[in-house]
């Protein structure tokens, strides 16, 4: 038995003044408990401010370690409390385990580790917890690692909404450009939603923005001009956005002309959806061709697309005055089409435009947050969904916050 002891202070870094005391293996039940003593003379350290203090009682505590073979493994120990002349009462700090928790550090960085590669209930599983044991290590590692996270003036902001539940259910999603990170989510999609994210990021660091990615949302940009200084000069409207205003133009203008088409006899367009959408240079041979049959006619749809691509080029300027300049000359275009659908976008766009120009000349785009958008909606098709927002809020810092997720207990001798 004391080669077991000596086994087990070795494996979980036991040292004076702590030290195990017994080790009982029940086979029947598959558990093993290690019990860990300190010596009863020990002036324990105040946890507020680490000054040496009497003890004044214990209170006996255990903790789930990692499984020794298949047997679940469990620390056991009477924890004490010590008399600080200063703070009061107070429980001491631990080597194997940070405060609140009943598992040891080794333990939780195992289950934050699998959690990262599989749902809380796969995690459940494997590590024969139950479901809101896990979860709780998730929601101790996102504390932890907001709490740590250090105060970083931000410079560029992509800021979007994502689904929850249902269609209309949202979140509001910022997220830093630089360094991809997940910096604050908060419910709805509404101007009070994104008011939140002001609120967190303080005046002195919204002052330090250079630029914010967003969608036209008239919400986000109400709260961005109600809390960011020259908001109008920051916020960037990008390709990606303009594109699909675009694309959803040119598709109406499509479908309305196949149904005229059609009612004819005519299939001109039959099957031509996706190559109107598609890059060409990204076409087969086969595609290619079917294309430039549809480009070389004199459909209005193949007007549509001219116009469309016309505004891709539009994005290389570098300065200002020009880039006003093509973009004012694009938009006469499309209003003078004849093409209700395009001159509706080319009113969008007009409106925008000098969100569009930012987008231009500062070279910033919302690509980041389409990336963080596709992730979180990978992250709740694994998890089936999350029936409260509390905990999609909670898993998208856990995967995409970049935080410091681990368990650094006080005087550890043993990391992750």
């Amino acid at each position: 038995m004391s080669d077991n002891k000596d086994l087990y202070a070795t494996i979980l870094g036991i040292r004076a003044p702590w030290y195990v005391t017994q080790v009982d293996v029940l086979a029947k039940d598959e558990t093993i408990t290690v019990t860990i003593e300190s010596r009863p003379d020990e002036r324990h350290a105040c946890p507020t401010c680490g000054a040496p203090c009497p003890g004044y009682d214990t209170r006996r505590r255990s903790w789930r370690h990692l499984d020794t073979c298949q047997f679940k493994t469990f620390l056991v120990a009477d924890v004490p409390r010590v008399s600080c002349k200063e703070h009061g009462v107070q429980q001491i700090l631990l080597p194997w385990a940070e405060p609140g928790s009943g598992f040891t550090a080794l333990f939780e960085a195992m289950v934050i580790d699998w959690l990262k590669e599989a749902n809380v209930s796969a995690v459940a599983r494997l590590t024969r917890s139950s479901w809101d044991e896990v979860y709780g290590v998730m929601q101790r590692a996102v504390k932890r690692g907001l709490e740590r996270r250090p105060v970083v003036a931000t410079e560029n902001v992509a800021i979007d909404e994502t689904s929850v539940l249902k269609r209309h259910e949202y979140v509001t999603v910022a997220t830093d450009i630089k360094t991809g990170h997940v910096l604050f989510v908060s419910d709805g999609k509404s101007r009070e939603s994104l008011d939140e994210f002001w609120a967190w990021l303080g005046p002195d660091r919204t002052a330090c923005l250079k630029a914010i990615a967003l969608d036209m949302s008239a919400p986000y940009m109400a709260s961005i001009r109600a809390n960011v200084p020259s908001a109008d000069s920051l916020m960037c409207f990008d390709r990606f956005h303009v594109a699909k205003i675009l694309n959803d133009a040119v598709n109406t203008v499509r479908k309305q002309e196949h149904r005229a088409l059609m009612s004819d006899g005519d299939e001109s367009l039959k099957g031509a959806k996706h190559l109107l959408l598609e890059n060409p240079e990204n076409m087969t041979r086969e595609r290619r061709l079917r294309f430039r049959e549809i480009q070389a006619s004199s459909l209005k749809s193949a007007r549509a697309w001219a116009i469309k691509d016309a505004a891709r080029w539009l994005w290389g300027y570098v300065s200002r005055t020009w880039a006003e300049k093509g973009w004012k000359a694009w938009i006469g275009w499309a209003q003078r089409s004849q093409l209700e659908p395009m001159k509706r976008a080319a009113r969008t766009i007009r409106q925008h435009l000098g969100g569009i120009l930012n987008a231009v000349l500062l070279r910033v785009t919302n690509a980041i947050s389409e990336s963080t958008n596709a992730k979180i909606q990978r992250i709740k098709n694994r998890a089936c969904g999350y029936r409260n927002r509390a905990r999609f809020h909670t898993a998208i810092y856990f995967h995409l916050g970049g935080l410091d997720l681990y368990p650094r207990p006080e005087g550890a001798h043993t990391t992750s």
